[in-house]
């Protein structure tokens, strides 16, 4: 036996609040990969204000926002006796992913106390900026901006076992953060590796296309 399964390793899914201040507050390693991911991708297009008609000229990379579904599950960690778990069922999990769309609650109090002293304007408060990490080729800086959750099973303390979470995320730019910041730069790093990409599936097609003869690729 040399131990090998003759099965890869599957890499895990995460969602990843990023928060200097509690790095731990926030993060989700998706239990089961889901099977499909929803991507929607709008052109950023310059609008004409009068100076001629330019239809091709964008005014910065695309929006683009993701649907996936995750499902959250108690059973394994039940079947090895976690005593987190064994207390609280998965409500922990879904506490993290709830806490990217919540500000922090010691800064609400701050803020509360400063504002009935007279001492400070409200400035709304910043979420933690998240990463999808999907694989290690693509980590991408998103805003989550919708969560469904479903909660389908429960112990007898009544604490959710099993769950299935809609997550809606906008994946942010370098034009929204940056192009100095982490998230910004993350951003940068996956459209130059589209471009690599789409130079290297373009040579292939081309290798196997037969242009008409009044038509020349290129000019």
């Amino acid at each position: 036996m040399n131990g090998f399964s003759g099965s890869p390793r599957v890499a895990k899914g995460a969602l990843i609040g990023l928060d200097p201040l509690n790095p731990l507050a926030s993060v989700v390693v998706f239990q089961y990969n889901p099977e499909s991911m929803s991507r929607s991708i709008r052109a950023n297009i310059s609008q004409d204000r009068g100076g001629g008609s330019e239809p091709l000229r964008l005014k910065g990379p695309p929006s683009e926002t993701i649907s996936v579904d995750i499902e959250v599950d108690a059973v394994d960690q039940l079947e090895v006796g976690d005593p987190v778990t064994e207390q609280s069922g998965i409500a922990p999990a879904l506490a993290s992913l709830e806490l990217m769309l919540y500000p922090k609650s010691a800064l609400v109090i701050a803020n509360a106390a400063l504002t009935l002293a007279g001492l400070i304007e409200i400035v709304p408060p910043e979420a933690p900026l998240a990463l999808l990490v999907w694989g290690s080729a693509r980590v991408l800086p998103v805003r989550l901006t919708e969560l469904s959750i479903t909660e389908e099973a429960f112990d007898p303390a009544l604490n959710p076992i099993r769950a299935k979470v809609h997550l809606n995320l906008e994946v942010l730019t370098y034009d929204d953060l940056g192009i100095a910041s982490i998230g910004g730069a993350l951003s940068l790093g996956q459209q130059i590796a589209k471009e690599g990409m789409a130079t290297v599936n373009s040579a292939t097609a081309l290798g196997s296309f037969s242009a008409p003869a009044n038509v020349r690729i290129g000019t």
